[in-house]
């Protein structure tokens, strides 16, 4: 597993598009609307930039993780995905190494947003950093094994737009780019998506609170039944082979 690891990451970090899409583009966007605005929220004591930094962190992080279903999908279309299955490598260490790589490039664009945000000014005690980057990978769990299952679902030419759009449309419903208050129908649902307890985890150093037990739960339940799913098409898919 370290060797076909280190072999995925050398080939991410070569993917020139990926990198700008999954590492650029989120730095470029915050730089564009962080880098107009100061203060405070209307009607919050959250400083803006803080409040920015930790929405497009959410995004990023969601786009960075579920995007590995790009390679595997191109590794399918390319019969690389056929070499692996004849290797030695088993379907255990394939699917680690796959999560492993999304969660690499997941705290790849955390780190260049929080570096960007510091340089606009932003200051957070220690265990605040923290305690938000923890509760944003565990939310990430579900969106890794998204990933997996998409990319032996899609082919190489319709998985980009999937992604793109499913990735736009739960972060707008799950209060990422702004809240979607206290009651509703969008706040029912979005409640019951892991995309809105990655943006909850995203605001615990923003003012928000912790995550009930609601959220744990959810995140949960979303990672046990993506991950089911992603274990049973990968065999259906390999079986084919």
């Amino acid at each position: 597993m370290p060797v076909y690891l280190r072999y995925e990451l050398l080939r991410t970090f070569r993917n020139k598009r990926f990198l700008l899409f999954s590492l650029v583009f989120p730095v470029i966007l915050y730089f564009v609307i962080a880098g107009q605005i100061s203060g405070e929220l209307e009607g919050t004591s959250i400083p803006a930039r803080l409040y920015f930094m930790s929405s497009i962190a959410s995004f990023g992080t969601m786009m960075a993780t579920i995007s590995s279903g790009a390679r595997i999908a191109t590794e399918r279309q390319s019969g690389w995905t056929r070499q692996l299955r004849i290797s030695p490598l088993s379907a255990q260490d394939y699917l680690r190494t796959k999560v492993a790589t999304a969660y690499v490039m997941a705290m790849l664009t955390i780190a260049l947003l929080y570096a960007s945000g510091v340089i606009l000014g932003v200051r957070l005690p220690a265990h605040e950093w923290l305690a938000m980057t923890g509760l944003m990978l565990v939310a990430l769990v579900p969106f890794a094994a998204l990933g997996i299952l998409l990319g032996h679902l899609l082919n190489a030419d319709s998985i980009g737009p999937a992604t793109g759009g499913g990735v736009s449309v739960l972060a707008l419903v799950s209060g990422t780019w702004f809240p979607v208050g206290n009651s509703g129908f969008v706040h029912d649902l979005a409640q019951c998506l892991p995309s809105y307890w990655l943006a909850q985890a995203s605001r615990a150093a923003v003012g928000g609170q912790p995550w009930e037990a609601r959220g744990w739960l959810v995140v949960a339940a979303w990672a046990v039944v993506l991950s089911a799913l992603a274990v049973r098409v990968y065999r259906r898919d390999t079986g084919r082979i």
